[in-house]
C-alpha cells in the first residue's frame, strides 16, 4: 500500500523520553484517512529516516468493510526497496508485473523485492469483498543494499505456518524476518534484518536483546512500560544501541520489534521509489510516466505519476 509523498518525512515530530531512558527517541505516527481507511505512518520521520534497513512503516486500519466494499490500490511502481506486507486481520490480494498472484492472510508475509523496477496492485479479493471483512496490519519497506538496487525483481510469500512462533500463556512471538530467541525465519532479506510480531497479555514481560545494531518497537495496540516509562499505541520507540531492555505489557498489546544493521548509506524517497541516487529516482519517474514499466497481468488501471 502506498500514499504519495515527496522526498520528505511525514510522520509527527519526535520527542525524547526522560534522561537515562533506554528509549532514545519516540516518534508519533501520523494518521491519514484514505476514504474511510486509516493509515498511520511512523517512518520516515523528522530526524530519523531509517531503523536498520526499514525506511517506511505504515499501520493499516483497523477498518471494517461492509459487504461489497474493499481495498482497491491500483497498479503502481516501486524501485530500490522490498515491500513487506503483514496482516493482523483480514486479507489482501496481491498481483504484480512478474505474474505473481497471492492472497495474504494474517500471520503470513509477502516480500516483494522491487530491484530495478516492479509494479503491483493490492485489492480486496472476491470472497472477502462479498462478505465484508475487518482489515488491519502493517506495511513496511526495507531499503535494498546498494549492490541490489538494480537487481531483478522477485516476489516471495511465506505462510503463517512457515514462520517460527514462540508462545505461552502470556506471550506470542512470531519471528517474521531474522533470528531471535534461538529460532530463525526462512525469509531471505539480503541484509541483516530483524522483524518480530509480538502479542502480549497484561503483565507479560518480554526481553529485547541488543544483538541488532539498530532496533525499534512499534506499538500497534495497547500500552507497555519500559524502565518505568509508559508508551502507547501509535508510537515508534527507537532503542539505544547496545542496551538490552525488558518491556512489560500494562494492557493486552500488539507490537513489532524491527531493526538490523545500519544501512550502507542514506536513501532518497519520492512517491513509491527508494534509491541511493536522486538520478535513479528521476529515471524511474520518467519510466513510469512513459509506460516503460512492465504491466500487471489482469489489470487495466494504474496510478499516474503525481504531478
Amino acid at each position: 500500500m502506498s500514499v504519495p509523498f515527496a522526498d520528505e518525512p511525514i510522520a509527527e515530530p519526535t520527542f525524547a523520553p526522560r534522561e537515562g531512558s533506554p528509549v532514545e527517541t519516540v516518534i508519533l505516527g501520523r494518521s491519514r484517512d484514505l476514504g474511510g481507511f486509516a493509515v498511520r505512518r511512523a517512518l520516515p520521520a523528522p530526524g530519523r529516516r531509517m531503523v536498520g534497513p526499514f525506511i517506511f512503516l505504515d499501520q493499516m486500519g483497523p477498518a471494517d468493510f461492509a459487504p461489497g466494499e474493499g481495498l482497491d490500490v491500483r497498479p503502481h511502481p516501486h524501485i530500490g526497496l522490498a515491500t513487506v506486507t503483514y496482516l493482523f486481520e483480514g486479507s489482501i490480494s496481491h498481483r504484480d508485473s512478474l505474474g505473481s498472484v497471492k492472497t495474504i492472510e494474517p500471520g503470513a508475509v509477502n516480500w516483494m523485492s522491487a530491484g530495478r523496477g516492479i509494479a503491483h496492485s493490492e485489492r480486496t479479493g472476491g470472497e472477502a469483498r462479498a462478505h465484508g471483512q475487518r482489515l488491519s496490519g502493517l506495511q513496511m519497506w526495507v531499503a535494498l543494499p546498494k549492490d541490489h538496487e538494480d537487481a531483478a525483481p522477485f516476489f516471495a510469500s511465506h505462510e503463517a505456518s512457515d514462520l517460527p512462533v514462540l508462545a505461552d500463556r502470556l506471550h506470542s512471538v512470531r519471528v517474521v524476518v531474522g533470528a531471535a530467541y534461538g529460532v530463525s525465519s526462512p525469509v531471505t532479506s539480503g541484509w541483516d534484518t530483524l522483524y518480530l510480531d509480538v502479542a502480549l497479555e497484561p503483565t507479560a514481560r518480554l526481553p529485547v536483546d541488543a544483538d541488532a545494531e539498530e532496533r525499534a518497537i512499534y506499538i500497534a495496540s495497547g500500552v507497555i512500560e519500559i524502565a518505568g516509562d509508559r508508551f502507547e499505541a501509535g508510537q515508534l520507540l527507537i532503542l539505544r544501541p547496545g542496551d538490552p531492555i525488558t518491556l512489560t505489557a500494562l494492557t493486552a498489546a500488539r507490537l513489532v520489534v524491527v531493526g538490523g544493521a545500519t544501512m550502507d548509506g542514506p536513501r532518497h524517497i519520492w512517491w513509491n521509489f527508494v534509491a541511493s541516487s536522486k538520478d535513479r529516482i528521476e529515471a524511474a519517474k520518467a519510466d513510469w510516466k512513459a509506460g516503460r514499466f512492465a504491466a500487471v497481468p489482469g489489470e487495466n488501471e494504474f496510478i499516474p505519476l503525481p504531478e
